[in-house]
């Protein structure tokens, strides 16, 4: 814990510190709601004008098993969740043997000493870190009942770490009030009677509390929530109005939010029967004159693919949101990898450009999700939203969104006219604009889509000469894309020893770690690459200012030595500079891993 001046209570009482910010890593089984727990905390931190960011691991079985959540809450700037926790709260002997090591020396563990017992805790770690033992489950039966079963041990629990560090008990009252009312009032009292009791436990045995200090975003209007959260929300504000899609983790959370909001806004979502039917409906939706979404995780992006190819030949406008996580195959479901790149750019057969964006973080989501939209009409092509589990499940604060500014409507235009040709090949830009059915074309040639090769009218042809105009048409477009796209912004001087690169969840692990570096002394700079497909223009005139270019990315180095998005830049500029930083076991970076690796790779 970032400690600032401590004041000392008279009179035997515990100490209160106060702190810039801390890491709690809370460790227990997924039966228990380990992340009900950090999700009112971060939810807290969010309406307390501070920052926060959040991990979880959750099991990938349905009968469950260990789960973690972690949370880090800062007064100011808050990057990544943290290498080593504060404290780690343990609910059983198996969670505090496999996460000690998370631990910082002299950290605190607050553990269930009906669980754990405390003569079983061996005297080098009681030497090492801060043991303060509760019996959390018994105490949790004794205050609200329960004929031996714990159940709402994890709000009890929720009580001591509110008041270990003086967290805002009426607004965590709020927010337990508006998790539970809506299922059953009764519901709602027992858990504010498990909290307060909780709250009120004496802590014997601890003589240290913390307060945190007043968050720099004071007078800032924060929302706080998770990414799958954010990019649904931006995908209404964008004025989405039709989604298709089938469950899978972790884009599930995504099409469960737009299943129940869209009716509200006069739109509606299906679940399909597989994934090609998912697709498929959505790009009807989206030649009916609305751009529509559907959605996967890598598994059912391998499906969709065949339909993602037809969208670029007719070029169909069309959103496919890939929330990544490990693969290949069924993979790990609920671990972070960023292994879909290559699928996401080049998946498909024939020459298939399609455009593709990867949000940075949770915030980055909502914006991202609007851009994806205008960008799929301005161009008539397929965008792929590619984020991954790491920014799907955390949860972040960020400023509340203008609505008045950002929403917009995209509601067809049935403005008769007098002719249409929408591949028309002698159009200055190049981009095809297609027609909503049901518009009046006076010259009575209607055009038509088709997956096959086609001429003006969208009318299938075999001619070698129109084929290769349309090819270079679908090409052109995106390059002419790739002219408007904002370059990205060096982190750090514009020249150096070494430029650490990131995309997607990655931006927020690399810019601490040029941070740290620099601090340290030592030529580091940081570069976030948000758009994968097109590129921006000259990169390659940032990457000349560095000696090393190294690529921070979520997946295996492969054959050539790097990732996925390494071996892209690689192939797009033959700068055999560019080298890769990748791990592929499934957790987000720390930023120790990433320093590592430059001094090893730099030595």
């Amino acid at each position: 814990m970032s400690e600032a001046a401590v004041a000392t209570s008279a009179g035997g009482q515990p100490t209160v510190s106060k702190i810039s910010e801390a890491v709690i890593r809370i460790a227990g089984n997924s039966q228990d709601g380990i992340q009900a727990i950090g999700g009112f905390m971060a939810r807290l931190a969010g309406r307390s004008e501070q920052e926060v960011m959040t991990f979880m691991t959750i099991p990938s079985t349905i009968s469950g098993g260990p789960s973690i959540f972690q949370v880090r809450i800062g007064s100011g700037e808050v990057l990544s969740p943290g290498d080593e926790a504060d404290m780690l709260l343990a609910f059983y002997d198996h969670s505090y043997l496999a996460h000690l090591s998370s631990l910082k020396k002299g950290g605190i563990v607050l553990y269930d000493s009906d669980h754990l017992k405390p003569e079983a805790i061996p005297a080098e770690n009681l030497a090492k870190y801060r043991h303060i033992g509760v019996p959390i489950s018994s105490l949790t039966i004794e205050a609200i009942g329960g004929s031996g079963r714990d159940k709402g041990k994890n709000v009890y629990a929720l009580g001591l770490l509110a008041r270990m560090f003086d967290l805002n008990v009426e607004k965590l009252h709020r927010l337990l009030q508006e998790r539970f009312t809506g299922k059953d009032p009764k519901i709602a009292e027992t858990a504010l009677n498990a909290f307060n009791a909780g709250y009120h436990y004496t802590l014997a045995t601890a003589t240290e509390l913390f307060q945190f200090q007043p968050g720099e975003n004071v007078g800032l209007s924060q929302v706080v929530m998770s990414g799958n959260e954010a990019l649904a929300y931006g995908l209404i504000a964008a004025g989405v109005r039709f989604g298709a899609g089938y469950p899978i983790t972790p884009w599930s959370d995504i099409m469960e939010l737009l299943r129940r909001e869209l009716p509200k806004y006069g739109g509606q979502f299906q679940q399909c029967e597989d994934e090609l039917a998912s697709v498929s409906m959505a790009l009807g939706a989206s030649w009916g004159g609305r751009v529509a979404v559907t959605g996967s995780s890598g598994p059912g992006i391998a499906l969709k693919t065949e339909a993602i190819g037809w969208a670029v030949m007719a070029e169909m406008p069309l959103i496919v949101v890939d929330v990544q996580r490990g693969g290949p195959s069924t993979g790990m479901p609920t671990n972070i990898e960023q292994s879909d790149l290559n699928i996401a750019v080049f998946g498909g057969h024939g020459d298939c450009p399609r455009v593709v964006i990867a949000p940075a973080s949770v915030e980055d989501c909502f914006y991202s999700a609007i851009e994806a939209v205008n960008i799929a009409r301005k161009y008539s092509t397929p965008v792929i939203l590619l984020t991954d589990q790491g920014i799907a499940t955390r949860i972040e604060a960020f400023k509340e969104p203008d609505l008045r500014k950002v929403v917009q409507d995209i509601s067809p235009d049935y403005t008769a006219v007098t002719e249409h040709k929408p591949y028309d090949l002698s159009a200055p830009d190049g981009i095809t604009r297609h027609l909503a059915p049901g518009t009046r074309v006076a010259s009575g040639k209607y055009p038509v889509v088709t997956g096959l090769e086609h001429d003006e009218l969208g009318h299938p042809t075999g001619s070698p000469k129109v084929h290769l105009q349309m090819t270079a048409k679908r090409r052109n477009k995106l390059k002419k894309l790739a002219t408007e796209l904002p370059a990205p912004v060096v982190y750090g001087p514009p020249e150096g020893q070494v430029l650490l690169v990131s995309w997607g969840s990655a931006q927020g692990p690399v810019q601490e770690a040029v941070k740290v570096a620099r601090a340290a002394g030592q030529a580091v700079s940081g570069l976030h690459i948000k758009y994968i497909s097109p590129l921006p223009n000259d990169l390659d005139k940032i990457f000349e200012a560095f000696n090393h270019v190294l690529v921070v990315e979520l997946n295996d180095e492969g054959l050539n030595g790097v990732g996925q998005f390494g071996g892209l830049l690689r192939a797009r500029y033959a700068d055999k500079k560019i080298r890769g930083i990748t791990k592929s076991d499934g957790l987000t970076w720390k930023i120790r891993e990433i320093l590592d690796r430059i001094a090893a790779m730099t030595a």
